[in-house]
């Protein structure tokens, strides 16, 4: 497998910064702007329309790198693997914020996908996680098991189906490492960065919409309703990855994934500050305690170097993506959704 050390591509300006950090605080407002649908909008919905359009736009940017994997049948299985991934990541991830909370189930999600990307790399590439991750994952652990206690601070819904929405937060999670670990496997069989992400959200999109006419819009269809699929399309799904892959030409990926954790912190305060949400005192050091988690796994350590078919996974649309799927990134860029996933 090709490695490169975790480098920068270029001469880092607080430009680069500016744009990681504007990218996390567009991702954390996904949760927020989706709890002000029309009011009986299906956040299912919400999810599906939001992943169809805008991973139609992200494919769209790379169009023909996209199409040149498509071609190729040896990447049909990890294509279709990855696919699977998009479709799970926000059909679980908008649902879970709607049963939990905004803040807990972005914080969940976010929690969950280093460890099921380290998982599937134990499982398909019989890659033992090492010490570190042993107890960066158990921290986190003990922290969603505190926020299923007492996490849920929602004004309106019921705190009894807390516990379901971060068993669907975890869901999400898996959904984003499975996609960010087919990518990963697409390029290092010889597919382009952007052609192996963007063919990843063109199938797992048009699964998306197809899903969604069974589903309906409902009152999605309406002024409301247009504006909030438009916004989490375009602004927290494409323009946070353009952003995030301009600021990958010169940042390392570890500076940039310790940046963008700025989106649970931004989920989190627009939840409490926006939304009302109030988590009880122990459902707040859950949080605490899964930020220490993430922390821990989004920091890595000293001159270590990074095997492209090891995605490190840390957020719904952030961290460690295989590469980016926007127009212009260098194919030496290391992508960061989302919300996520693609979140």
């Amino acid at each position: 497998m090709p490695t490169r050390t975790d480098t920068s591509s270029g001469a880092a300006r607080p430009a680069h910064a500016i744009a990681v950090l504007l990218a996390a605080v567009l991702w954390g407002t996904t949760g927020t702007v989706a709890h002000f649908a029309p009011a009986g909008a299906s956040p299912l919905a919400i999810g599906l329309a939001t992943f169809g359009i805008g991973g139609l736009v992200l494919a769209a940017i790379s169009l023909r790198r996209v199409l040149a994997v498509l071609r190729r049948r040896a990447h049909l299985g990890w294509l279709l693997a990855g696919a699977v991934g998009v479709v799970l990541y926000p059909s679980a991830y908008y649902p879970s914020m709607t049963l939990a909370g905004v803040a807990v189930g972005n914080v969940v999600a976010l929690g969950s996908g280093p460890i099921f990307a380290a998982l599937l790399e134990w499982a398909v590439d019989r890659r033992r996680p090492d010490e570190r991750w042993a107890i960066a994952t158990g921290v986190a652990v003990v922290g969603i098991v505190l926020l299923s206690l007492g996490g849920h601070g929602g004004a309106a819904a019921d705190a009894s189906a807390g516990p379901a929405g971060v068993g669907l937060a975890l869901l999400a999670g898996f959904g984003y490492a499975l996609y960010a670990f087919a990518g990963a496997r697409l390029i290092a069989g010889g597919a382009t960065a952007t052609g192996a992400m963007g063919a990843l959200f063109l199938t797992g999109g048009l699964a998306c919409l197809a899903w969604l006419a069974v589903v309906g819009l409902g009152p999605l269809v309406s002024l409301q309703g247009g504006a909030t699929i438009a916004y989490l399309a375009l602004v927290p799904m494409a323009l946070a990855y353009l952003l995030f892959g301009y600021a990958l030409r010169a940042l390392t990926s570890s500076s940039a994934t310790t940046l963008a954790l700025a989106e649970p912190v931004v989920a989190t305060l627009l939840a409490v500050l926006v939304v009302g949400e109030r988590p009880t005192a122990v459902g707040w050091a859950g949080l605490a305690v899964v930020a220490v988690g993430i922390a821990l796994l989004a920091v890595p350590a000293p001159s270590r170097e990074v095997t492209l078919s090891r995605p490190r996974v840390g957020s719904g649309y952030n961290q460690a993506r295989p590469e980016p799927t926007h127009g212009g990134a260098s194919e030496h860029d290391r992508p960061g959704p989302p919300h996520e996933a693609p979140r």
